[in-house]
């Protein structure tokens, strides 16, 4: 896309501010880090147009503070930019099993995506970051048509970014913007856990 323009122009019938405009559909996956933190890049760029954010998080622990929570959260009380909402998902199974069962935590994923579905029915926020979002997919605890159908339903001009590994073929084949996060060498390979400032 030399200069931000597309190589090619479809015959859709669309004009060009109509075909700008369209909601996309984004997933951020692959094995390197980054996917969540370019979605909340993302969710920045979406604030500062005063666009409703909505960021549900779902296999990182509620207890958890990272950094981008607290910058989103105080910037949506800033009076500037669009609000910020954040929904933590159940106690976060993404590196170890927190208390609970199996069925909790898939309760908790299943109610998270049923309350997705009120949100972007009622086009409650104009930007999504559905963070980690691949893994309940993965697992079985959200129906991945019951996805891809409301996904591609939804009213309005609802931006959504999903992110996390292994994301289902089927999901990658229905986003308009797919960016595979490949890694080269991390830290973590010498043995290094992860640091403040960095990992969170």
């Amino acid at each position: 896309m030399p200069q931000g323009k597309p190589t090619v122009v479809p015959d859709d019938g669309l004009t060009t501010r109509q075909r700008r405009n369209r909601p996309l559909l984004i997933v951020h996956t692959g094995p390197g880090k980054g996917k969540s933190t370019a979605a909340f890049g993302m969710a920045l760029r979406a604030w500062n147009q005063g666009w409703p954010v909505g960021v549900f998080q779902f296999v990182k622990s509620a207890r958890w503070r990272i950094g981008e929570e607290r910058a989103l959260k105080v910037l949506g009380e800033s009076g500037e930019g669009g609000s910020v909402a954040w929904h933590k998902m159940g106690e976060g199974w993404s590196w170890s099993r927190r208390p609970g069962t199996e069925e909790d935590h898939a309760a908790d994923a299943l109610e998270g995506w049923e309350q997705i579905k009120r949100d972007l029915a009622a086009e409650t926020y104009r930007f999504y970051v559905l963070d980690e979002f691949t893994y309940p997919l993965k697992w079985g605890w959200v129906d991945l048509d019951d996805v891809l159908g409301t996904l591609a339903g939804r009213p309005g001009n609802q931006h959504v970014v999903i992110t996390g590994r292994d994301a289902p073929e089927r999901l990658v084949e229905a986003a308009d913007l797919v960016t595979e996060m490949g890694k080269v060498r991390h830290p973590m390979d010498a043995g290094q856990k992860g640091q403040k400032g960095i990992e969170w």
